[in-house]
């Protein structure tokens, strides 16, 4: 598998333009000019390609599609690619270095590549071209402007956000089996003896996903972050050990959902509930 540090060799191994910088790099396709078939390939840094009716080979009867691709480190195109050269298209490459020097710009789904592309509407070409049209002017203009080019990088990422909600709500039930997944997840992982509390690389790992891209997905339907759905039923459960497990203190309570201090637990549910462990079980028991 090749293996690409930087800009530079990348382009010049696929027929790209030379970047002119090290950090972040914009440019047009020229399908044509530029390498159709691949080996697997590996990047270490990000991009952001779209691709206008793009018909990938290696899919046998497969139609055109107009989309936002995405590259991140260590992320393997293992089986390369193979694509007609009628496609057109935009990319911007970022290193890892600007994307944690500007962390506040840039969004969770640089990882979807691993599980879905982002379709576009001819409107919304039109929209990121637009953009790409401002990008690249000043890119290739003075450094001085490298702040009106990283604004209008961070506009682009803000139009692929709400493209991205526009795919997710124009077919739900193709994220469904990923709610209901990390839903009984949730409900399998206290079925075993515990030893820490779940967190949402747990269930992403489960359901073959990225962290980023689950915790997307459940936002959008649950409007609940992924931690937030976790704490939701760590608190159901604790509730339901309280009420029903009378024999049980706080403590093994605490143990029992997988917290490794118990005072943590109980500053855990005060906050969710309002209440200490020992105050809901009386309030509880009262009611009786």
């Amino acid at each position: 598998m090749k293996t690409f540090n930087d800009f530079k060799s990348y382009n010049a191994y696929i027929g790209l333009s030379e970047p002119l910088d090290n950090d972040i790099d914009v440019g047009y396709y020229d399908p044509p000019n530029m390498l159709l078939k691949s080996d697997p390939v590996m990047v270490d840094f990000y991009r952001i390609s779209i691709k206008i009716n793009v018909k990938n080979n290696s899919v046998p009867n497969s139609a055109p599609i107009t989309a936002v691709f995405f590259n991140s480190p260590n992320l393997a195109a293992t089986s390369g690619w193979d694509v007609e050269p009628t496609y057109t298209g935009m990319y911007l490459q970022l290193s890892k270095k600007i994307i944690e020097e500007n962390r506040f710009l840039f969004k969770t789904y640089l990882d979807y590549g691993l599980h879905e592309a982002l379709h576009l509407t001819e409107e919304e070409v039109q929209e990121i071209s637009a953009v790409f049209q401002l990008m690249v002017k000043y890119y290739e203009s003075d450094k001085k402007y490298f702040a009106v080019l990283l604004s209008y990088v961070n506009v682009l990422i803000s139009l692929v956000e709400a493209f991205y909600n526009r795919q997710f709500s124009t077919n739900p039930k193709e994220y469904n089996p990923i709610i209901t997944g990390f839903q009984q997840s949730l409900k399998d992982y206290y079925n075993q003896p515990v030893k820490q509390l779940p967190n949402v690389q747990y269930f992403a790992d489960k359901l073959g996903l990225t962290a980023n891209y689950l915790g997307d997905i459940v936002k959008h339907f649950t409007q609940k972050s992924a931690l937030e759905n976790i704490h939701d039923f760590v608190i159901k459960k604790a509730k339901e050990l309280l009420e029903q497990n009378t024999q049980m203190n706080a403590t093994e309570v605490a143990y029992e959902l997988g917290f490794e201090y118990p005072n943590y637990f109980s500053k855990f549910f005060k906050k969710q509930v309002g209440l200490s462990p020992k105050e809901y079980r009386s309030q509880f028991t009262a009611k009786l």
